[in-house]
């Protein structure tokens, strides 16, 4: 192979400068991420609100999918059907 004239020859000390740059700006960027104070308020509890499946005075409840009932003996539901969409769970029968 011929040798290769140096004003023709790739710059190969500019390119591995480049690649050391940007990796260390990479990782700067993921200490600072992950090490640095969350800012913004802080979040405001919400009031519980029981899922008719945790509420005792609901006795029986349904998704839009499948229907439960709760008896005596613990709580029963139906098999949902096949294209079923759920939704919000809401309490049908006190």
């Amino acid at each position: 192979m011929a040798d290769i004239p140096a004003e023709t020859r790739p710059d190969r000390s500019r390119d591995a400068r480049f690649a050391w740059i940007a990796a260390g700006a990479t990782l700067v960027t993921i200490l600072i991420a992950n090490f640095a104070p969350a800012s913004g308020p802080a979040p405001v509890p919400r009031p519980a609100v029981l899922s008719p499946a945790d509420d005792p005075g609901c006795r029986e409840w349904t998704d839009s999918c499948r229907v439960c009932t709760r008896g005596t003996d613990g709580v029963h539901c139906s098999t949902p059907g096949f294209a079923c969409q759920r939704e919000a769970l809401r309490c049908t029968g006190r």
